[in-house]
C-alpha cells in the first residue's frame, strides 16, 4: 500500500476506500452503521483487525463494533472503557494529523488502564517501521460541533508496517466520514423515534410537530423560523441551538431581530433575492462580538392549509472555513507574492474600474497627446496644464442622455485646489540592479519588500500601490490636484531614499516618479504606459543633471 513504485495499488486502495466510504450512510440503523465502520476499515484500508468504541451518554466509550476477528469481537464488544482512561490515550499518543500513534515503547503503561484491548507482547522489531502487536493506533472521530463520538482502534496492518503518509491520509479521512456517518444515524434514530412515537399517539398535528421539533432542535447546523407577512415580517421566531453557538448570541436575543438585521450591509441585496420558496445565498451574518461569519442559507416556506404560506423555514451552513480557502486563493492570483502588494494583474483591473471607453468633453471633442513636460522637482507630469496632454480639456460633464451611472473619471485642467483627478504614479528604482549584482537577489528581495512597505506607509487609505514586477511600482491615488500629485511624488521619493538594513549592511536605492492622470476614453495601458514614459522622461533628465554638475 505504500510503496512508491505501486501507483496501482494505492488505486486499488483508493477504490476499495472509496466504497467503504459510500456504505456508511446505507445502514439502517445506528448499530448497522457502526459495523459498517469497522468492517470498512477491514475492508478498504488494509488492517486486520479494527474495533469502534464509541461515547455514551455518560461520557465513557463502549466498544459497539468489532471486525476482522471473532475472538476479539467476543473478548471485547460492550465493553466499555472510562473517558479518563480514553482521553489519556489521545493526549499521549504522537500526533499524525488527527490520529493518534502510541508505539510499543510506551503503550505498556496503559496495560492496567480500564480500556478493553487485545493487545499481547511480541518480540522486538526487526527494522524501524515494522508493526509490533503493541503498537496503538488511533482515529478519532469527532461531530460537526467538535465533540468527540468516538475512537476507531485498529491493529495488524496487512503489509507488517506501520502506515506511512498515504495509509495516514486514508484512516484520518475515514475516519471523517464515518464521524458525519454516526451523526447522521444518530439523526435518522431521533427522526425514527420521533415517528414512531407520533403514530401511537396518533395525533397527525401533535406528531407533525414533534417530529419537526426534533429534526430542527437536533440538527448539526443552525435553522431559523421567521414571520411571513404582517407587521413583522422578517422577525425570527424561532432558532435552534446550533444556530445560536454559530452567532454567539442566545435565542431570547435573536427572536428581536430578523436576517435582515443581521446580515452585512453589502450582502443585503442578496438576503432579498432569496427570501422565496427555495433560494439559496451565501452572505455574511453577524456575530456578537461584531465580527461576520460565512453561511450559506437555503429557505423553505412552511405553508397553512387554509390561509397559505406563513413561515419561512431557513437552514444555516457554516461556510467560513471554505470562504476563507477561496478569499485566500483570490488574494494570491491578484496579489505579488513577494511583497503582499496588489500585482500587475488587480493594478490593471482597478484602474480599468474607473475608465470607460467614452472621452470625456464639454466644449469640444476630447483630446489626447503622445507628449509630455518635465516640471521642477525633478518629477515628469502628463496633462494639459503643463503644455502637455495626455489628459482632457473641459470641465466636469453633464451625463449624455439624461442618465448614467458611471461616474467618469477626468484628468486636471489646471493647477487649481478645484480640480483634482486619479493620479498614476509610475516609481522605478534607480541603483537597484547594483544591489542585486553585488549582494545577491536575497537582499534585492529584502530591499523591494522595505521600499513596498514605505510605499504602503506613504499614501491614504484607500489609495492603492501596487507593485508591476522587478523593481516597478504604481500609485493610484485619487482625488488630487496636479499639485498634490507632485508632492506626493516627492514624499515618496524621499522615503524611500534612506539606507536599508539587509543583514547587517545597510544599502541605498533612489527612485524615479513620473505622473500621469486617468481619463475616461483612456484604456489602462494607455494611462500606464503614459506615467512609465512620464518616468523615462524624469530618469534620463536627472541623469544629464548629475553630468553636468559633475
Amino acid at each position: 500500500m505504500e510503496a512508491e513504485s505501486e501507483p496501482y495499488v494505492r488505486l486499488a486502495t483508493l477504490r476499495m476506500l472509496h466504497q467503504s466510504m459510500a456504505e456508511l450512510n446505507t445502514g439502517r440503523s445506528l448499530a448497522d452503521t457502526l459495523q459498517t465502520v469497522a468492517d470498512g476499515v477491514v475492508k478498504g484500508l488494509d488492517f486486520e483487525m479494527a474495533a469502534v468504541n464509541l461515547v455514551k451518554p455518560d461520557g465513557d466509550l463502549v466498544v459497539a463494533a468489532v471486525a476482522g476477528s471473532e475472538g476479539a469481537e467476543a473478548m471485547l464488544a460492550g465493553r466499555t472503557g472510562s473517558r479518563a482512561a480514553w482521553e489519556r490515550r489521545l493526549a499521549m499518543g504522537e500526533r499524525w494529523g488527527e490520529l493518534r500513534f502510541i508505539p510499543y515503547t510506551e503503550s505498556w503503561v496503559l496495560l492496567d488502564d480500564d480500556v478493553p484491548q487485545w493487545h499481547a507482547a511480541g518480540p522486538a522489531p526487526r527494522y524501524a517501521d515494522e508493526w509490533h502487536p503493541m503498537d496503538l493506533l488511533l482515529a478519532p472521530m469527532y461531530s460537526s460541533d467538535g465533540d468527540l463520538l468516538g475512537v476507531i482502534s485498529v491493529d495488524k496492518p496487512r503489509t507488517g508496517r506501520r502506515p506511512g503518509a498515504w495509509g495516514r491520509e486514508a484512516l484520518q479521512m475515514y475516519a471523517f466520514q464515518a464521524g458525519i456517518a454516526i451523526s447522521n444515524a444518530r439523526l435518522r434514530a431521533n427522526m425514527q423515534r420521533a415517528l414512531v412515537r407520533l403514530e401511537r399517539e396518533q395525533q397527525a398535528l401533535r406528531a407533525s410537530e414533534e417530529s419537526f421539533r426534533q429534526a430542527f432542535e437536533y440538527a448539526p447546523s443552525g435553522m431559523a423560523v421567521a414571520e411571513l407577512g404582517g407587521d413583522h415580517h422578517g422577525r425570527l421566531v424561532r432558532i435552534n441551538d446550533a444556530l445560536c453557538r454559530l452567532l454567539d448570541r442566545p435565542a431570547a436575543t435573536l427572536r428581536r431581530y430578523g436576517f435582515s438585521d443581521l446580515v452585512h450591509p453589502e450582502d443585503r441585496a442578496t438576503l432579498l433575492r432569496t427570501s422565496a420558496e427555495g433560494g439559496r445565498a451565501e452572505l455574511r451574518l453577524c456575530r456578537r462580538d461584531g465580527s461576520y461569519v460565512w453561511v450559506s442559507l437555503r429557505n423553505s416556506v412552511v405553508a397553512d392549509a387554509t390561509d397559505g404560506p406563513r413561515f419561512l423555514l431557513t437552514h444555516v451552513e457554516d461556510i467560513e472555513e471554505r470562504k476563507r480557502h477561496e478569499l485566500q486563493l483570490a488574494h494570491r492570483a491578484s496579489h505579488d507574492a513577494l511583497t503582499g502588494l496588489p500585482n500587475s494583474a488587480e493594478l490593471r483591473a482597478r484602474l480599468g474600474a474607473r475608465l470607460c471607453d467614452k472621452p470625456v468633453a464639454v466644449s469640444g471633442a476630447a483630446q489626447l497627446a503622445p507628449s509630455g513636460a518635465v516640471l521642477g522637482g525633478g518629477f515628469a507630469q502628463s496633462g494639459p496644464g503643463n503644455g502637455a496632454a495626455g489628459g482632457f480639456t473641459g470641465a466636469f460633464p453633464a451625463p449624455v442622455g439624461g442618465f448614467d451611472h458611471h461616474v467618469h473619471t477626468f484628468p486636471p485642467t489646471v493647477d487649481s485646489p478645484m480640480e483634482k483627478g486619479l493620479a498614476v504614479l509610475f516609481c522605478d528604482l534607480d541603483g537597484f540592479k547594483s544591489i542585486n549584482d553585488r549582494f545577491g537577489h536575497h537582499c534585492g528581495d529584502a530591499v523591494l519588500i522595505e521600499v513596498a512597505r514605505r510605499l504602503a506607509n506613504g499614501v491614504r487609505e484607500n489609495d492603492t500601490v501596487a507593485r508591476l514586477g522587478g523593481d516597478e511600482f504604481v500609485v493610484l491615488a485619487d482625488n488630487l490636484a496636479r499639485s498634490d500629485a507632485q508632492d506626493l511624488a516627492v514624499r515618496l521619493r524621499n522615503a524611500i531614499i534612506p539606507p536599508i538594513r539587509v543583514e547587517g549592511r545597510a544599502v541605498r536605492v533612489g527612485a524615479s516618479f513620473g505622473i500621469s492622470w486617468a481619463g475616461c476614453g483612456m484604456s489602462a495601458e494607455e494611462v500606464l504606459h503614459s506615467a512609465d514614459q512620464r518616468m523615462y522622461v524624469e530618469k534620463r533628465s536627472r541623469s544629464g543633471a548629475r553630468r553636468r554638475a559633475g
